[in-house]
Order: structure tokens, then C-alpha cells, then sequence
């Protein structure tokens, strides 16, 4: 199995599966491609969050705002999973949780001049001029001149057997990207907000063990109610909650959180208890 993994909407991921098709016979799977444009801090987030359910496969991620410069190209191995994509820190949480930790993720370099070129299946007639039908490798495009093919031949081969991957030392070279964590003090807690889904709920990451024994807490100054459903309260009501991923979320019952509470992806969220205790 190869999953994908970008920004591209459509119908660029569709380049993508015709290149890996033309050399692997993996199943392909979706995982999404809306995440929003260049924006590596809330794919790593999601791909950490969704990747694990997945058995042993091969990830693609292209969330590349440095795509055509000088950033390098990865391939992650990290415990039964091998994540392929850009040097920009998207692999690196989703890479630490598949891996149990650090110690079990090894980062491999693609020399790209390594790659077969990549070209669209040529016409049947004869006299058609087959130059005219190659495609050179885009500086734009490297999610389908790039980590496509090397998706396809990581999944079909045993990195070690690869002469075009480099191994990097644990720790050197690769760029990082750690998730922040909140601060707890107390009574209180400071975080920020990490994501928005799409259904609105700003999600932070405050750990849901803030909120036990809690029936109401003060959000940015707001009292609102703990639920652990959203039917908790009524609709159109705020409320904090705890996400399937173990966060507290700042939510509306069938509504969205992140206009009613007036927040984005980065904003501080400060929750202490609320006046008058849990009554």
C-alpha cells in the first residue's frame, strides 16, 4: 500500500498515482489533499494523527512550499512504515509516533539524479514525434517527477538496497518540526491553537486531562461549558471538549468554534477554572 498526501486538491494528485501506476502495482489510497496551501504545520499535525491507523505501508507527503530550491528530498523509515516527501519537517511527528520515538526513525537522502525521467505514455502512431510528448522534470512539480517515483520504488524495493539514498546520522541534516506543547500551571493552562478541522472546532493542545472533573472552564476570559459530546449542550452553544485525538477543542454544537470563539491555526488560549468552581 502507498497512501498520498498533499495540498494539490485536484487534479494533481491524479499525475501523481498515473506515474507510481506505470511502475508498482500497489494499492494506492487517499489520505487527503486539502490540507491548506503550504502550510506544513497542520499536515504534520494530521498525518500524525492519521498515519497510525494505517498498517505497515509507504506514505507520500508533498506539502512543499520549497519546492525547486534547494530543500532536500527524504525517505523516512520509521518502525514498519516508510514516509517519502520534502525536508521541511512534514514527516518528522508523524515519522516519531510510528517509531515509538526518535531512536527507531532513519532518514535517508534522495539523490534525485537517480530517478528515471518521467513521462506520460507515448502515443501508438508511429509518426508521431515522441519528443514532443516527453516531459522534463519540473522545478514546480516534484510531487510527480520526484517523490512519486521514488513512493513506487521504495515500495517495490528494501531501502537498504537503494544505492540513491544517503542515510543521515540521527539527528543531523533533516529539518525538524516539533508540535508545540502547552504550558500547565496549576489551575491553568496556556497553549495555542493547533488546527482547525473542517468542521471549525479549534482544536489546541492543551492535554484533554486539563478538563476532568470540570463542568465549566474560562476560555480567553469566556466561561463555557464541558462537555464530553457535543449534544452536551444545546445547538449553537460553545463548549470545550476533548477531540478524538486527546486535545481540548473549543467548539459549537453544529456550529463552528473557531468564529464563534474568534480563532485561528496560532492564536494563545489561555483555560483556567471558571468563577464559583464546578457547581
Amino acid at each position: 500500500m502507498i497512501t498520498l498526501s498533499s495540498d494539490f486538491g485536484t487534479p494533481y494528485p491524479a499525475a501523481m498515482k498515473g506515474v507510481m501506476l506505470q511502475r508498482t502495482d500497489a494499492r494506492l489510497v487517499d489520505v487527503a489533499h486539502d490540507f491548506p496551501r503550504q502550510d506544513v504545520r497542520t499536515a504534520a499535525f494530521w498525518l500524525r494523527e492519521v498515519l497510525p491507523y494505517f498498517p505497515p505501508a509507504t506514505h507520500l507527503v508533498v506539502v512543499d512550499p520549497g519546492v525547486g530550491t534547494d530543500r532536500n528530498a527524504l525517505v523516512v523509515r520509521a518502525g514498519d512504515h516508510t514516509l517519502v516527501g520534502p525536508d521541511n519537517g512534514v514527516l518528522r511527528p508523524a515519522a516519531r509516533r510510528l517509531a515509538a520515538d526518535e531512536t527507531g526513525v532513519e532518514t535517508y537522502l534522495i539523490d534525485e539524479r537517480e530517478i528515471g525521467p518521467v513521462e506520460p505514455t507515448t502515443p501508438t502512431d508511429s509518426t508521431a514525434d515522441s519528443s514532443e510528448h516527453r516531459s522534463p522534470r519540473s522545478t514546480t512539480f516534484h510531487g510527480r517527477d520526484v517523490f512519486a517515483p521514488a513512493a513506487a520504488a521504495v515500495h517495490d524495493a528494501d531501502i537498504d538496497s537503494l544505492g540513491s539514498l544517503e542515510c543521515l546520522e540521527p539527528g543531523t541534516a533533516a529539518v525538524d518540526l516539533q508540535l508545540p506543547a502547552a504550558e500547565l500551571e496549576d489551575d491553568r493552562a496556556i497553549g495555542e491553537v493547533l488546527v482547525v478541522d473542517g468542521f471549525g472546532n479549534a482544536i489546541t493542545n492543551v492535554p484533554g486531562a486539563f478538563l476532568d472533573g470540570r463542568e465549566r472552564v474560562m476560555a480567553n476570559g469566556r466561561a463555557v461549558p464541558v462537555g464530553t459530546t457535543f449534544a452536551a449542550v444545546p445547538v449553537g452553544e460553545r463548549l470545550a471538549t476533548v477531540g478524538s485525538h486527546g486535545y481540548v477543542e473549543l467548539d459549537v454544537n453544529q456550529g463552528r468554534g473557531d468564529e464563534a470563539f474568534g480563532l485561528e491555526p496560532g492564536d494563545r488560549v489561555v483555560l483556567e477554572p471558571a468563577p464559583g468552581g464546578d457547581d
